[in-house]
C-alpha cells in the first residue's frame, strides 16, 4: 500500500454558492475605506508638515475630508480586514475538520496559505504598492497560526497585548513629519530603483504591519468560533450594542487626533501628535470590528435575496484580494513620479474622490465578473497553489 493511502485528507475551499453573504459583503465594503486610507499616503507638498501622511491646507473642505478619513477610516479599516482575515482561518479549520483532516495537516495547510500569500504581497509591493497589507496577513497566518486552536481566555489576553503593542507602533507613525520627506519608493523616477526600494522596503515594514493587525486577528478568530458574521441572528441584540458602542469609541477615540491633522490644535508638539496616535490607535480595535458586525447584521436579513447593493458588495468580497490589487494599479499610474505624478497636483479631498471612483470601478467589474461566474484571478491562484 502506497504512502498516499494514508495521507490525512485535506478538502479544498467552499464553492462560491455556499459561502455566507455576511463577510463577503463586509470585505466589499470595508474595500472602500481601504482605498480611502492609501490613496492620501501618495501626497507631498513642499514646505508642509503633515500627520499620518495627510498634509492639509487652509481650506475648510480639506481639513473635514481630513477629519472625517481620521476618525471613520484611518487605523480602521486594516484592523476590520484582520479581524475577517482571521475569521477564514477557522472557517477554512472548520472545513477541514469535517472533512476528517487533523490538526496538524490543518495547521501545515493554514501555513502553505500564509507562504503562498506573503510571495503575492511581495510581488504585489515590489510592483505596484509599497504600503501592501497580504504580506502582513501572509505573517500572521504563519506565525501566529496556533491562535486557531487557543482557549478564549488565553485568546483575549494575547488580543489584548498584541493591541496594546500594536498601539505602540501605530503611535510612532503619528509623528510629525514635513509632507515633501517621501519614502524612496513612492518619490523615486527610476521605474527599476523605485520597484527594488518597494521590496525592501516591505520586508522591512510587514512584521511591524502584522504587529499592528494581531490583536484584530484574533478578535475575528473568537467570532469565528460562534459564527457572529455568518449567523447574527442569535445575538442580534448584543451585537447591534456591540456595533453601536464599537463605532461610538471608534469616533471619539480618533477625533482629537483628526483635530491635529486638521491644524484645528496645532501639531508642533511632537509628543501629543504621538499621543493622540496611540488613543487613536487603541480605540481601532473597536472600530474595525464593529464595521464587521453592523456590515453582517445588515447582510444577514437579506442572506436570501441579497439584492443588487449585496450582490455587487459581495462579487467584491470574494474577489477582494483581486479587486484591493486593482486598487494599487490606479495608485501607481495617478501618483508614481515617472507616470501621471499627481502627488504634488491632488488635495485631499480630491485624493478621496479618486479612492471612491476607484472603488465605484472595482464593484463595477466584479460585479461584471460575478454575472459571467469568473472567480478573482488572484483568489483562484491562491486557491490553486494552496490546494494543488
Amino acid at each position: 500500500m502506497t504512502s498516499a493511502a494514508h495521507a490525512p485528507p485535506v478538502t479544498g475551499p467552499t464553492a462560491v454558492t455556499a459561502r455566507a453573504l455576511g463577510p463577503d459583503v463586509a470585505r466589499g465594503g470595508l474595500l472602500l475605506f481601504i482605498a480611502l486610507a492609501n490613496a492620501h499616503t501618495f501626497l507631498h507638498w513642499p514646505g508642509t508638515t503633515t500627520v499620518r501622511a495627510m498634509p492639509v491646507t487652509g481650506a475648510f473642505v480639506d481639513g473635514l475630508v481630513a477629519v472625517l478619513l481620521t476618525v471613520i477610516v484611518d487605523g480602521r479599516s486594516y484592523t476590520m480586514f484582520a479581524a475577517l482575515f482571521g475569521y477564514g482561518l477557522v472557517q477554512i479549520t472548520r472545513r477541514q475538520e469535517r472533512a476528517g483532516a487533523a490538526w496538524d495537516t490543518t495547521k501545515k495547510l493554514l501555513r502553505k496559505r500564509g507562504r503562498w500569500m506573503f510571495v503575492i504581497g511581495f510581488l504585489h509591493a515590489t510592483l505596484l504598492f509599497y504600503a501592501d497589507i497580504i504580506t502582513a496577513y501572509a505573517l500572521l497566518a504563519i506565525v501566529l497560526v496556533s491562535s486557531v486552536r487557543a482557549r478564549s481566555r488565553r485568546l483575549f489576553w494575547y488580543a489584548g497585548i498584541w493591541m496594546l503593542l500594536g498601539s505602540v507602533v501605530y503611535a510612532l507613525l503619528s509623528w510629525p513629519a514635513p509632507s515633501d520627506q517621501l519614502l524612496a519608493a513612492v518619490s523615486e523616477d527610476n521605474p527599476l530603483l523605485a520597484a527594488v526600494y518597494r521590496a525592501g522596503g516591505i520586508l522591512l515594514a510587514a512584521p511591524f504591519a502584522a504587529t499592528t493587525a494581531a490583536g484584530a486577528f484574533m478578535l475575528g478568530i473568537w467570532a469565528a468560533r460562534h459564527r457572529l458574521l455568518e449567523d447574527p441572528g442569535p445575538h442580534r441584540d448584543a451585537l447591534t450594542r456591540f456595533a453601536v458602542i464599537g463605532i461610538t469609541v471608534s469616533v471619539l477615540g480618533g477625533l482629537p487626533l483628526g483635530l491635529v491633522i486638521a491644524d484645528v490644535i496645532p501639531h508642533d508638539n511632537a509628543g501629543l501628535a504621538v499621543g493622540l496616535g496611540y488613543l487613536h490607535a487603541l480605540t481601532g480595535y473597536a472600530g474595525g470590528p464593529a464595521y464587521a458586525v453592523a456590515i453582517a447584521l445588515w447582510a444577514s436579513r437579506r442572506q436570501d435575496a441579497p439584492g443588487p447593493v449585496g450582490h455587487a458588495l459581495q462579487a467584491v468580497g470574494q474577489r477582494s484580494m483581486t479587486c484591493y490589487v486593482l486598487q494599487s494599479v490606479v495608485w501607481l499610474v495617478a501618483f508614481a513620479p515617472y507616470l501621471l505624478d499627481l502627488g504634488t497636483e491632488l488635495r485631499i479631498w480630491q485624493c478621496s474622490l479618486l479612492a471612491l471612483a476607484t472603488w465605484l470601478a472595482t464593484v463595477g467589474i466584479a460585479e461584471w465578473m460575478r454575472r459571467r461566474d469568473i472567480r478573482g484571478p488572484l483568489e483562484v491562484l491562491l486557491r490553486r497553489l494552496t490546494y494543488r
